[in-house]
């Protein structure tokens, strides 16, 4: 009995060829669809991390309004005392020691 060695099993080349494709295919579709899920998530983190700036802005500019408003009355009170001590001095004059 002579023995016959054993032949791979194999598809013609034409089917060996459309495999191949329909898996590069596939492969291409996936990393599309993963490309595409990752710009999603990237824009959506970039659109929270704006909005948090946006809002941080908002923030210093109601904070800065408040200062000013503050400051602005500080000066109108530091101004009528002002006005009060000059009315004062100039009213009474100083106390010489004797």
């Amino acid at each position: 009995a002579q023995a016959f060695p054993l032949k791979p099993l194999s598809l013609p080349l034409s089917t060996d060829k459309r495999f191949a494709m329909e898996g590069q295919d596939d492969q291409n579709q996936d990393l599309t669809l993963f490309v595409q899920n990752l710009l999603k998530e990237m824009q959506g983190r970039f659109q929270t991390m704006s909005d948090s700036i946006i809002n941080r802005i908002d923030d210093m500019g109601s904070r800065i309004d408040d200062l000013e408003k503050s400051i602005s009355e500080l000066i109108q009170e530091a101004g009528v005392e002002s006005d009060a001590t000059a009315t004062a001095s100039q009213a009474a004059p100083p106390a010489r020691p004797s």
